[in-house]
């Protein structure tokens, strides 16, 4: 049996953004906490990114808990779009500044309640008691591939975008990318830059804007209070919580992604959803033009909402041309031979599901996704944090996060009966 290491009033298992934030706001209350992460500080920034990564939001929006990037980080280009070695020197300064007490190449491995209150967390190095516990792991264990996958010829190299560095890896010819979320899209003009010859299978994910009528569209869209709008308020919860990423790029300081214009320009060739594969053989849906249409739909949408504002404030700013669609898919091609069009390798970007396995409490619903009111579930001590829509859009990114910290270190506050106290 394995001998108890000690008790701690809190532990929080993740050490990337939300954990390091996490830690820094409950020491200002003057609650100890220790941070367990399987692998080292932030290890998903400096792994597992692509090499010409950059953040698709400005960099004004990363506020950590007093380490704003233009302001206590001192960053001198807050329009500017951070690079992944950027974005882990910011990281790594405030990790410098509040002096977590973090183990890495510590795994927890089972987190359970304690019939006499509070939690037995197991890990690698020992196991522990504390009182609370907060998960700060995010939502990207598990690398998702459909189970067709598996139907492919082995002829055919498979990645998946967390293993994705460079176009240099996969073999020469022509690639199949899966997906058109952030990750899909910005691989697919890495492909482009490189003169590679790029399939691209188009899911339903939106895109936005990047410049609208003389600013950068989050700009507009924050000054309007889009990114106070909380989940209890949205109009449309459920897509919201379901709904992908809109995809843009903060390439080259920033730019908006149009599929339409990379087939004319570049050369993309341009499929609907994947739906199987057999052999060299591969399947899509016959969803192309709607899933281009209704990814304009809500490019336009948020042009709209960006118009509303300033007609409503009386803002001068240049006028834009009405959008309009550079090519439209005549026939959609639904099956194609990857051997016979010269692809020799298929990217995965289709995103990753979380795993919670190792919780053995009654907190998750019948898809297995933790129920919480802004990261506070029902069972008393277990928190989540630096998930999507915790309870603004800005939850689960740089924007939100201090928000976000401040409350659940507060709430944990209140559960510990911690006497209001702000130390530095």
């Amino acid at each position: 049996m394995t001998m108890t290491e000690g008790h701690i009033p809190v532990i929080i298992v993740g050490g990337g953004q939300a954990g390091l934030s996490m830690a820094w706001c409950l020491r200002q209350k003057g609650i100890e906490s220790i941070i367990f992460e399987r692998n080292e500080a932030f290890h998903s920034w400096r792994v597992n990114r692509w090499d010409s990564f950059c953040l698709v939001t400005p960099n004004w929006q990363c506020r950590l808990p007093d380490f704003h990037y233009d302001r206590e980080y001192g960053g001198t280009d807050p329009d500017g779009f951070m690079l992944r070695d950027e974005i882990t020197d910011y990281l790594r300064a405030f990790a410098e500044k509040t002096r977590p007490d973090i183990r890495e190449h510590v795994e927890v491995t089972r987190v359970a309640p304690r019939a006499q209150g509070g939690f037995r967390v197991e890990t690698s190095a020992g196991d522990w008691t504390c009182d609370q516990v907060v998960i700060a792991t995010g939502g990207y264990d598990t690398p998702i591939e459909p189970d067709y996958a598996r139907d492919l010829s082995p002829d055919i190299v498979q990645m998946h975008s967390v293993d994705y560095r460079r176009p240099e890896q996969l073999p020469d010819g022509g690639v199949l990318i899966v997906g058109t979320g952030q990750s899909g899209v910005q691989v697919m003009e890495d492909f482009v830059r490189a003169g590679r010859e790029v399939h691209l299978a188009v899911g339903p994910a939106p895109r936005s804007p990047r410049r609208y009528r003389g600013r950068d569209a989050t700009d507009w869209l924050y000054d309007a209070g889009h990114y106070d709008i909380t989940i209890d308020a949205h109009p449309d919860p459920v897509k919201a919580l379901t709904q992908t990423n809109h995809y843009m790029s903060g390439r080259d300081g920033g730019k908006e992604i149009d599929l339409r214009r990379f087939h004319v320009d570049h050369g993309v060739a341009l499929y609907g959803s994947l739906a199987g594969m057999d052999g060299t053989e591969v399947t899509f849906l016959p969803d192309l033009a709607k899933n281009l249409d209704d990814a304009d739909r809500s490019y336009v949408g948020i042009r709209d909402q960006i118009d509303a504002y300033i007609a409503r404030e009386g803002i001068e700013a240049p006028e834009e041309p009405p959008f309009v669609k550079v090519w439209e898919p005549k026939k959609e091609r639904t099956r194609i031979d990857l051997a016979e069009a010269g692809i020799t390798s298929v990217l995965w970007a289709i995103g990753f599901r979380p795993d919670y396995s190792w919780i053995k409490a009654d907190v998750f619903d019948e898809r297995g996704k933790p129920v919480f009111h802004r990261g506070v579930t029902d069972h008393k001590g277990l928190h989540f944090i630096g998930l999507g829509w915790l309870n603004t859009w800005g939850s689960g990114r740089f924007l939100g996060i201090e928000e976000d910290s401040r409350y659940l270190a507060g709430r944990i506050a209140e559960q510990l009966a911690v006497p209001a106290r702000r130390v530095g």
